[in-house]
């Protein structure tokens, strides 16, 4: 049976969220076990077999998308979507599970007080710099002050390297965000993923958000990592709302 994670976030009980590990699953080696993604070179069977293995948890299959490191959100509510090309997804309709999928990028689960609508995000570096976490909030249609986050397990400040460029490209939208970065060898940094869209959800009006603590990288027995082992499977963010009580 795959190993879950359960947010630890103070979400409305209609509002279900799950995070995926690396455990549980039938791939073989270098993606074992619990590979999610069909586009790391795992047998599709596998695969397959995987995502079974998950749904069999949920109200129904996910809602994968085409993650591209982009800022697009998707409404999975709109009738005849077909394009799944984004790198996040929201819904108000209960039972529709929002995803995304991870191997050292941040990703970020939505929800709002009253459980009327939830999202998922995929935060990269690049994404995070663009404005996807901001695209998100804004697509959900609420005041950010109702709206929660939860940040997943994501490569931890101790093991993400980037380069000058990706420090100027983040100081220069929000010269606080120089307090994320810790120089390391000339030229380079270490940057904290979580601090980074802390600030961008801060910036946006949320004051409810929860999780990150993990690191990715540094869990080889728990999470897959794609810095730490290049080929190598994929984790997934899930989040759902459930059907109202029936009235009596």
């Amino acid at each position: 049976m795959p190993e879950f994670i359960i947010p630890d976030w103070p979400a409305p009980a209609r509002v279900r969220s799950l995070q995926t590990t690396r455990l549980g699953g039938i791939s073989l080696p270098p993606y074992e076990s619990l590979n999610l993604g069909l586009h790391v070179g795992d047998a599709p069977e596998a695969v397959a077999g995987n995502r079974a293995r998950v749904a069999a948890s949920l109200p129904a299959q996910p809602c994968w998308l085409e993650q591209v490191h982009g800022t697009r959100v998707l409404d999975l509510d709109e009738e005849g979507t077909r394009e799944r090309r984004a790198d996040a997804a929201f819904s108000r309709q209960p039972g529709r599970v929002c995803a995304v999928m991870t191997a050292d990028c941040l990703p970020v689960l939505f929800c709002d007080r009253e459980a009327r609508v939830v999202a998922a995000a995929h935060a990269g570096w690049r994404g995070l710099l663009e404005g996807v976490l901001e695209n998100t909030v804004a697509a959900m249609g609420l005041p950010p002050a109702v709206l929660m986050a939860w940040l997943g397990p994501a490569i931890g400040p101790g093991a993400f390297e980037v380069g000058e460029e990706v420090r100027q490209a983040f100081t220069a939208r929000d010269p606080a965000a120089a307090a994320c970065f810790v120089p390391g060898v000339p030229g380079r940094h270490l940057a904290d993923l979580y601090g980074l869209a802390r600030l961008r959800l801060k910036a946006c009006g949320l004051t409810s958000i929860h999780g990150g603590g993990y690191c990715t990288h540094g869990e080889a027995a728990r999470f897959f990592s794609y810095r730490r082992d290049g080929r190598t499977g994929r984790m997934a963010s899930l989040i759902w709302l459930e059907a109202p009580p029936e009235s009596v």
